[in-house]
């Protein structure tokens, strides 16, 4: 049993001190060892705290996976205390994904068992959940009942984290109800514990929520120099997770509000190209690691930001209903126009798309020339833009060559890339692999086959004299072992709807009769893998573009190409 306590000790130390590859090691590692000597009430801490360590990276839906592990174990062996600490966190997790009545829900099952254990320490941090909820909500009265009761019994028990907790809360409720000066002072405790007791997260956290109150208040030179201590210390916790990519988006996804803090702010003083680097140093930053670490790059100055950057680009940044828009013209010159979101606009609302609905309409004046490069953020990465019109009804690729990209950061790490860092020949062109024996839980086909993806890549092999692979040869081991090898990757075939990865032919030699995805789904991990060193990559997939819209940008396949220094065409979903 030592070695189990042991791995658990080490992996949560790390945890707590540094969000990084090693804590999520030893707790494996400590899981691995509590199965192998069946100890169940060690398996169910180390689900647990594995749940906690995705909790802190942002990854939500992976946290509520192994809580209800740690719980369903907990019940098992009736360890009231572990199943205490497993609804506690199942709350917090949803609260993160907006489920606030399952929240509500989790944390009054916690803070019953706390109260009849007499866990003073269970019940106060419950307690503090159950304000943040309240809060969401709106019930601001309720909010401070509960944060109050925290900070009371964070004192009697000497906890000094959740006592800080506790105030960075009631500085947020007080700061809804415009009471400024209780909010600052409240922010300002919290702020001095955290400095106190090491929390570097919490102090970046207690920093933001200063630089809030004081643009509120109008005093924003205050606001800016608060944000930019909080990104400052956010900057230096994301450097911690190493290269494990996800992470990082996740992570970054958690601390979006600082980055958009202080851009708006210095929009608001009047520091047009100011806002616009910090805007962009907030963009696509896990990308932009992921491209470096393929050679070393010099440059980090503002002023490289504009380097190799195109006239009409536009640089989009959404800050909940308004829409912020910075144009370089010609000479380099930073423009800056503003606009509001009108409604919401999804990817399907068809081909009547107008110019103004995705916010090219405020700066069309700006725009000359036959190229258009535009940076979106957030919901106006879904738009279709070669298909929006102008005010002549004119589609927009009829006037323009149209490009799309991360962040400004990527387009000068694409232009700054080696000579010899692509493949200079050969074509992987894969068309409608064969996924017909593909079902769902209930035996039913999931694909169909797409016969004219498997002429696309034929008419394409007969100009490149190239020989396509398709059907029952395009499995996901024979594309993995040539996607390095090629300068031009061009897939025609199925893409998941929600993140865009491609449906293969599931391997031939694999281990169950029904395929499993990992059987046949190319996913992003494996392009990331990949050590791609492509010019090109055509994705001719339904979906290809998709991905889940994160401060970081559109997470999903393409971006994973993108990735490997790619450029990277997306079709749109076409009737076969």
């Amino acid at each position: 049993m030592g070695r189990v306590v042991l791995m658990a000790i080490l992996a949560m130390l790390i945890t707590v001190w540094v969000i990084s590859k090693k804590s999520h090691r030893y707790h494996n590692l400590h899981l691995k060892i509590a199965k192998e000597v069946g100890d169940k009430h060690g398996e169910g801490n180390a689900y647990g705290n594995l749940g906690n360590a995705y909790d802190r990276l942002g990854d939500f839906k992976k946290a509520i996976e192994y809580h209800n592990l740690h719980l369903k174990i907990a019940k098992e062996v009736g360890d009231k205390h572990g199943e205490g600490n497993a609804y506690g966190n199942l709350g917090n997790a949803y609260h993160r994904l907006g489920d606030l009545k399952k929240a509500i829900e989790y944390h009054n099952l916690i803070l019953k068992i706390a109260r009849e254990a007499g866990d003073k320490h269970g019940e106060g941090n419950t307690c503090g959940n159950l304000g943040n909820a309240y809060l969401s909500l709106g019930d601001l009265k309720k909010a401070i009942e509960y944060h109050n009761l925290h900070l009371k019994i964070a004192k009697e028990v000497g906890d000094k984290h959740g006592e800080g907790n506790a105030y960075g809360n009631l500085g947020n409720a007080y700061d809804r109800l415009d009471d400024f000066k209780k909010a600052i002072e409240y922010h300002n405790l919290h702020l001095i514990i955290a400095k106190e007791v090491g929390d570097k997260s919490s102090e970046a956290m207690a920093y933001c929520s200063l630089g809030l109150v004081f643009e509120l208040q109008g005093r924003l030179p205050k606001a800016v120099e608060h944000y930019q201590a909080s990104i400052n210390l956010f900057n230096s916790l994301r450097v911690l997770l190493i290269s494990k990519d996800e992470w990082k988006v996740n992570f970054r996804n958690q601390h979006q509000v600082a980055y958009t803090g202080l851009w708006r702010v210095l929009v608001e003083q009047g520091n047009v190209d100011e806002a616009l680097f910090v805007a962009e140093k907030g963009r696509a930053q896990a990308l932009t690691d992921l491209m470096e670490s393929s050679f070393f790059v010099g440059e980090d100055e503002d002023c490289a930001v504009l380097k190799n950057v195109p006239s009409n680009t536009v640089f989009q940044a959404v800050d909940k209903a308004n829409v912020n828009l910075w144009v370089v013209s010609e000479g380099k010159q930073v423009q800056l126009r503003q606009s509001k979101l009108k409604g919401f606009v999804s990817e399907n609302s068809g081909s009547s798309l107008s110019f103004e609905a995705f916010m090219l309409g405020p700066v069309a004046d700006l725009i000359e020339g036959d190229e258009l490069l535009i940076i979106p953020d957030g919901p106006l990465w879904i738009a279709p833009y070669a298909a929006l019109k102008d005010g002549n009804s004119k589609y927009l690729c009829e006037s323009f060559t149209i490009r799309v990209a991360p962040s400004l950061a990527s387009l000068r790490l694409i232009a700054d890339c080696p000579d010899d860092y692509h493949k200079s020949s050969g074509a992987l062109l894969v068309g409608d692999p064969w996924v017909s024996e593909v079902t769902n839980s209930e035996g039913k086909k999931v694909f169909e086959q797409l016969e004219y993806a498997k002429k696309e890549v034929e008419m394409i092999g007969n100009i490149l004299n190239i020989t396509p692979i398709t059907g029952s040869q395009a499995t996901k081991r024979e594309v993995l072992k040539r996607l390095s090898s090629v300068s031009l990757v061009h897939f025609a075939a199925h893409g998941c709807m929600e993140t865009g990865e491609i449906a293969l032919t599931p391997d031939p030699d694999r281990i169950s009769t029904v395929p499993t995805e990992e059987d046949y789904i190319l996913t992003i991990g494996d392009v990331l893998n990949a050590q791609l060193r492509a010019k090109l990559v055509v994705l001719s997939c339904c979906h290809s573009g998709r991905g889940e819209i994160k401060a970081e940008g559109v997470v999903g396949i393409a971006r994973a190409f993108y990735g490997g220094w790619c450029s990277v065409y997306c079709g749109v979903p076409v009737g076969d």
